[in-house]
């Protein structure tokens, strides 16, 4: 942490090109954490670029970080280059290829004309994947040397990119997700609930009620056994390889039910829940090509469940997600360090209250017509928290919630429709957006309009007309083409084989 005497605020761009290029990034970021006189305060998205001027090499990862230090600008040059140094740079050719890069671009709004050190830096407005990353964090602000120009000014001057550039969010060594890239393709994420009581599967994934034809039944019980039995192994595998070999790229798991009201698990019970298809997952996984192994999502907003998984599995071959539908409001921040120290990307979700509560007012209390800017504006607050506990933006991902404290369909349907307003929110631009709309009850309602049925709204709202779970698989067609039109990066889906070729078509349309 910076001492209270007096601080400074300067932008450092990085760039790698040579190993594996996230982790010498990754590395640098932690290096300026734990450093005593600086505090990493905000990071840009991190954007893949062709090399300039030496052209005959491999793409960079660029991106750009806010810090407060208390050093100097010589002795903070000094302090980067020792981090370079420790990364192995090795300056062999001037802007040749490189382990990682650490740049002075701006310090405060001073000029500095040394012979080791100019700032601003020196080529900084002919370089867009110096530029597009500095106005992830400033782009209105100007700069002495510039006088009258933004940063967003000097951007726009610059030839177009070809192809244009897109931030990007890793999930898996060689998986990423590129939310501006117009014919980037949507993911599927698939849903395996290993759960007695979700709403939609709930039992399907449980072992009472999944053997094989020629196993009995298991014995109900709150929890499931280290070592399940050859029925229950079978029918996770079987389902497992069904989400891959039907094209998920994320495989979401969770033990914790969430539907409104469901009874709240213990953390030791949570993980002794998902610990079997982790690991069957896991062993399918390994099998697999690393380009083709999707990554596995850990549904939970318990701190201790994942980092439980983490340590089960430190040698594991695939790449793990958190899954947090509170943003970190259950834990306190804590699954955000959590995310943060082990380096994984994260999926910040809206959430009041919590899943006992989150169905009655004030909780679905909105301003009239303004639910999709609220819950921007609340995202905003979650992506502020997990930059404060550590996590880099590139590693965020965020969820509107479908269904948490959104009330019936009026509710849920507005959010829908607003999806490419919150992704152009100014706060939360170039983040990818994963929707899970899937057999959602708001669909149930929609279809039970059309039908005319009239009952009540299993979250508890009053009389609604709505449909049973089963029975919403085309509302869930409808509203996951919606989904991929309005902008989502991933949709959260049950049925992967359908849902798999409604993105297909989608994308097909949209993503051009």
């Amino acid at each position: 942490m910076v001492p209270n005497h007096e601080s400074h605020t300067s932008y450092i761009a990085l760039g790698s090109n040579l190993g594996d290029r996230l982790s010498f990034i990754s590395q640098a970021c932690r290096a300026l954490r734990n450093h005593d006189a600086i505090t990493l305060t905000r990071t840009s998205c991190l954007y893949e670029t062709k090399a300039m001027y030496v052209e005959d090499q491999d793409d960079f990862l660029n991106a750009v970080v806010e810090i407060k230090t208390s050093l100097e600008p010589m002795p903070l040059l000094d302090e980067l280059q020792t981090i370079e140094s420790s990364l192995n740079r090795r300056r062999t050719l001037d802007k040749g290829p490189r382990t990682i890069d650490l740049d002075i671009l701006l310090y405060d709004d001073r000029i500095i004309e040394h012979e080791r050190l100019v700032v601003p830096h020196k080529l900084l407005h002919e370089r867009r994947f110096v530029l597009e990353p500095l106005c992830d964090l400033v782009p209105n602000d100007t700069h002495p040397s510039t006088p009258g120009l933004t940063f967003a000014q000097l951007l726009t001057r610059l030839p177009p990119a070809s192809p244009p550039l897109s931030p990007i969010t890793p999930l898996t060594q060689t998986l990423n997700l590129k939310p501006q890239d117009p014919a980037r393709r949507t993911h599927l994420m698939s849903i395996l609930n290993v759960t007695p009581d979700s709403f939609s599967d709930g039992g399907l994934h449980w072992p009472s009620t999944s053997p094989t034809p020629s196993e009995p039944s298991l014995s109900d019980s709150s929890t499931v056994s280290s070592n399940p039995s050859p029925a229950y192994e079978h029918h996770l595998r079987t389902t497992l390889h069904q989400h891959i070999h039907a094209g998920a790229t994320l495989i979401d798991i969770g033990g914790q039910s969430t539907r409104p009201n469901a009874p709240f698990l213990s953390p030791s019970e949570e993980t002794a829940r998902i610990l079997p298809a982790i690991r069957i997952a896991i062993d399918i996984l390994t099998t697999l090509p690393p380009p083709q192994r999707p990554a596995i999502s850990i549904d939970t907003f318990h701190a201790a469940v994942f980092s439980a998984i983490l340590s089960s599995f430190p040698s594991r071959g695939v790449d793990f997600i958190l899954n947090d539908i509170s943003g970190g409001t259950l834990s306190s921040c804590e699954t955000l360090r959590l995310a943060a120290s082990s380096d994984s990307t994260v999926i910040l979700g809206h959430l009041r209250g919590d899943p006992g509560t989150m169905s009655k007012p004030p909780h679905t209390n909105y301003p009239a017509g303004q639910i999709a800017e609220t819950v921007a504006h609340e995202l905003a607050a979650r992506v502020a928290a997990a930059e404060k506990a550590g996590v880099p933006r590139w590693r965020m991902i965020l969820d509107p919630g479908f269904g948490f404290a959104k009330a019936g369909a009026d509710q849920n349907l507005e959010l829908l429709r607003g999806l490419g307003r919150m992704r152009e929110h100014e706060q939360l631009t170039g983040l990818p957006w994963c929707v899970g709309v899937s057999r959602k009850g708001f669909l149930g309602n929609v279809v039970g309009r059309h039908r005319g049925m009239t009952g009540k709204f299993e979250g508890g709202g009053g009389n609604v007309t709505t449909v049973p779970t089963g029975e919403r698989e085309w509302a869930t067609a409808a509203a996951v083409g919606a989904c991929v039109q309005l902008g989502a990066d991933v949709v959260r889906v049950h049925n992967v084989g359908a849902m798999g070729e409604v993105v297909a078509v989608a994308d097909g349309v949209w993503r051009v």
